[in-house]
């Protein structure tokens, strides 16, 4: 079953089981997440885990484009992407566990839908600790579908739980479906949940039964919901009987290409392998972020620090395998192609192929200062007597100019030297206990939280984005948005800074609709009728049939999903603590409420 067809064949089922198709949010959240990116299905849809209501009703599904790069440098083995896609399911306070669980069975196993078979496949429940109770309902519910008992495991909170959006909110624990590659077990204690590829993890159900409290407490909700996840490529692998994700229609022919280049074979050598599936999979995803809706360049900011973090990888190891042409220009085209459901990419095709040049040319650059630099260096360790170059200067070496290990020590041999590696490695390590300690926070899944303030601050962004509409032109759209209960953080497009008048005379505005006290109206409507009735709607083609409409008095109508205040009175005093540039022809503001 090709990725095409196995995409339509979740939705149909869905379908055929009262589901509402709904489209997949943008890669960059447009609605006030505290994430860089959409990193799983569920993230557009947390205001409605948190009781909104949606404008599709109750039981949804669809496919979701995401990218995670907390776990970057697993990418190069047989399963783990930075870009991939989710198709999901959910109820929103409708079915809960026995028809979750039944529907996941049935679609997996069923000679109609999947024909997995049944012997290959192992679920995993969660085991229950000083917070929750053992999910012996679940594992019950899969007996009776059939499943063997030796098939069902008990995991603890770490393998089988989802945590709150952000520190509070709803939650609770999951069971998982692995799929039995029949490879050997890495060891007597391999099991699902391995990382060794044996079991390979293709879908899990997200029973949200709780509610975190600030006081870390667990209290069960009055309205349960259901969040399912199925990794469209894992699944699309496993189906095929393939041991790889990259062996998946989607990036044979990628592979194919650098091979022809490179004149290297795929799968012959470890290292070139691992090295061939990063520079894939890393320009697919800059490719996905740039042509985006909210597409961003490479920079040195957020989302666009991401993007050149990819490239440079992807070029890093594109030269260790003797490539030296440019690979945005050289996959562009087959990019396109083997993704035919996101035509946005084909519309922006010579936007993001310019800025990949660009970074591309900007790298090379970089490391002829970092040659400049391994020049220098060389003397001064001839002077020392060292018969190696320092770990910490050879992890400089990678994190400013961009130089791989493997290239640095190649040069030193030229030289007459050595690397101290495990130097090295003890630089790098702290550097990604660094990194991963601030992703953890960036990358917090969805609101920030529910609390009041971050409702204001929400709220207070459509004022902010109509006065500035009233103050620049119409020619101001919303580009992106991050809110913490602290601060609102508001990108938008205007191609120059504002003056100190202009930043006055908005700030003025805002509060002028903060003291009118205006009501705050939700509405559902069709896109065409909040179109006609003159809402602000940005990426009309990705909404639902049904849209929230919301309307704070005569002053402003947006599309939005929530949450919002019921009068503005409730905001306080708005100001603005800075005007920045954000990226080219973006602008960003940071205001807060007093």
């Amino acid at each position: 079953m090709r990725i095409e067809e196995l995409r339509n064949s979740f939705i149909e089922y869905f379908r055929q089981n009262s589901h509402a198709q709904i489209t997949g949010a943008p890669l960059i959240p447009e609605n006030d997440p505290t994430v860089l990116f959409t990193t799983a299905g569920m993230h557009p849809l947390v205001p409605y885990l948190m009781g909104e209501k949606h404008p599709s009703g109750k039981r949804l599904c669809n496919w979701q484009k995401c990218v995670r790069t907390g776990d970057i440098d697993e990418v190069g083995d047989s399963q783990h992407l930075t870009f991939f896609e989710m198709l999901g399911n959910w109820s929103l306070g409708d079915y809960f566990k026995e028809e979750a669980v039944r529907m996941s069975h049935e679609f997996l196993t069923s000679k109609n839908w999947l024909s997995l078979d049944g012997e290959k496949l192992f679920f995993t429940v969660f085991e229950g600790d000083a917070d929750c109770p053992r999910d012996e309902e679940t594992a019950g519910i899969w007996k009776e579908c059939g499943v063997r008992e030796d098939h069902i495991l008990f995991l603890p909170k770490k393998d089988n739980w989802w945590g709150p959006a952000g520190k509070t909110g709803p939650c609770g624990p999951d069971t998982e479906m692995f799929y039995d590659t029949l490879l050997p077990k890495c060891s007597t204690h391999c099991s699902p949940g391995c990382p060794c590829g044996k079991y390979v993890e293709i879908w899990n159900d997200v029973f949200m039964q709780f509610n975190k409290t600030p006081d870390k407490k667990f209290e069960l909700l009055k309205v349960k919901n259901v969040d399912t996840g199925m990794g469209l490529e894992r699944t699309a692998a496993v189906l095929n009987g393939y041991s790889s994700v990259y062996e998946t229609e989607k990036y044979v022919p990628l592979l194919r290409v650098i091979e022809d280049i490179s004149g290297k074979k795929y799968g012959i050598n470890t290292e070139e392998t691992r090295a061939m599936r990063i520079i894939t999979d890393h320009m697919r995803s800059a490719f996905f972020i740039i042509g985006d809706e909210l597409g961003v360049k490479p920079s040195n900011l957020d989302q666009g620090y991401i993007v050149r973090r990819l490239v440079r990888r992807a070029m890093r190891y594109s030269m260790m395998i003797g490539i030296e042409k440019g690979l945005g220009e050289m996959l562009a085209d087959l990019i396109i192609e083997t993704n035919p459901v996101y035509e946005e990419l084909g519309r922006k095709k010579e936007f993001i192929v310019e800025a990949l040049t660009e970074e591309e040319q900007r790298f090379r650059h970089c490391l002829n200062k970092g040659m400049t630099e391994f020049s220098r260096i060389i003397p001064n360790i001839q002077k020392g007597g060292n018969d190696k170059i320092p770990g910490r200067i050879a992890f400089r070496l990678y994190d400013t100019y961009g130089f791989p290990l493997e290239m640095t020590e190649e040069l030193a041999r030229e030289k007459g030297f050595g690397v101290d590696v495990e130097g090295f490695e003890k630089a790098y390590k702290k550097h990604q206990e660094i990194s991963r300690a601030g992703s953890e926070v960036r990358f917090k899944g969805g609101l920030a939280d529910a609390s009041e303030q971050t409702k204001k601050l929400h709220t207070a962004t459509h004022l902010l984005h109509e006065a500035l509409r009233k103050v620049l032109g119409k020619h101001v759209a919303q580009k992106g948005s991050n809110i913490t209960p602290e601060r609102l953080r508001f990108d938008f497009s205007h191609p120059k800074p504002m003056t100190e008048e202009e930043v006055k005379k908005v700030e003025k505005i805002v509060n002028e609709a903060i003291e009118e006290n205006f009501d705050v109206v939700e509405e559902m409507m069709s896109v065409e009728e909040a179109k006609e009735k003159g809402a602000v709607a940005l990426f009309t083609d990705k909404y639902s049939e049904k849209v929230k409409v919301y309307s704070i008095g005569g002053f402003s109508k947006e599309v939005c999903g929530g949450p919002h205040v019921e009068k503005t009175g409730e905001l306080g005093k708005f100001k603005i603590l800075k005007e920045q540039s954000s990226s080219s022809g973006v602008r960003r503001i940071k205001a807060v409420l007093e």
